[in-house]
């Protein structure tokens, strides 16, 4: 059994806690197992952590048509498009999923798709076009397409956060330590959860503050592209990622500079969910 820093174990428990109250859906049973499961765990990366998720989905559920909305939750159980995006975290550590480990990642140095270099079990980029194929196939039993539908909802999620299309070399940034705000951490952590959380607000309250950005222009240019673009986009703004200053130290300049950067990906992964699921769901 892994050791996880008490510093992270508390702010997993209050990202839980911001779920549990903001989605009304979690048991308290429900609730203290997803605890204890992170604390049996070793895996700190969790990318966009539980308020990003939930903002890409919201995002998604405000640009789909509302029949499209209805057909995709009556497959989830009566779960919401926001509410299931931090499941495929959620089971991270059950031997059930665990084939499913390496697919919140892929490894990729300019920017283009290289399979040699990518994990034996597979990465994100592979796994979403296998598992949008299958859905669109069809012919899965509920319990299957409920299960693909929750992992392609939080890949394409994970695909938008840049560490998460990571170089060779760091880990995504998990090698690269620094220091937010005196808080010992690293740079992936601090684009999964530091930053999103440094607005205190609710995903709810994001999800409507970008929703005011989005336009029918916005909509088109991002359906534009490809998911090979996807990965492209994200070495776009690795300068802007990795703008760390000499002394390791990451603040309000920091996040003054680089913080459009992620609600752009927040964004672009919302719309581009929503087409996704249109895509396979829609009339």
């Amino acid at each position: 059994m892994g050791i996880v820093p008490v510093s992270l174990m508390f702010q997993f428990i209050s990202t839980v806690f911001q779920a549990y109250i903001y989605q009304h859906m979690k048991t308290t049973k429900q609730l203290t197992l997803a605890i204890l499961l992170v604390i049996s765990t070793q895996s700190s990366s969790f990318a966009w952590g539980a308020i990003g998720h939930y903002v890409i989905g919201k995002l998604a559920e405000w640009q789909m048509k509302p029949q499209t909305v209805e057909k995709v939750e009556a497959i989830l159980n009566k779960e919401s498009i926001s509410g299931v995006g931090v499941w495929m975290d959620n089971i991270r550590s059950d031997k059930k999923y665990e084939y499913t480990y390496t697919w919140h990642w892929v490894t990729t140095a300019n920017g283009e798709y290289d399979p040699s270099i990518q994990e034996p079990t597979g990465d994100a980029y592979s796994a979403f076009l296998k598992i949008k194929e299958t859905l669109k196939k069809g012919g899965l039993s509920a319990e299957e397409e409920r299960d693909q539908l929750r992992m392609l909802i939080h890949i394409v999620g994970d695909l938008h956060q840049p560490f998460h299309v990571g170089k060779p070399g760091d880990r995504g940034g998990n090698d690269v330590k620094v220091s937010y705000f005196n808080k010992e951490t690293n740079i992936h952590s601090v684009w999964d959860s530091d930053l999103i959380e440094n607005k205190k607000m609710s995903y709810s309250e994001i999800a409507t503050e970008l929703q005011k950005r989005i336009s029918p222009e916005l909509v088109g240019h991002y359906n534009s592209k490809t998911p090979a673009d996807w990965l492209r986009e994200a070495v776009a703004i690795r300068p802007a990622m990795y703008d760390i200053p000499a002394n390791g130290r990451i603040g309000y300049e920091y996040i003054y500079k680089h913080y459009h950067h992620v609600e752009e990906r927040l964004i672009a992964a919302g719309i581009r969910l929503a087409l996704v699921l249109e895509e396979i769901y829609g009339s």
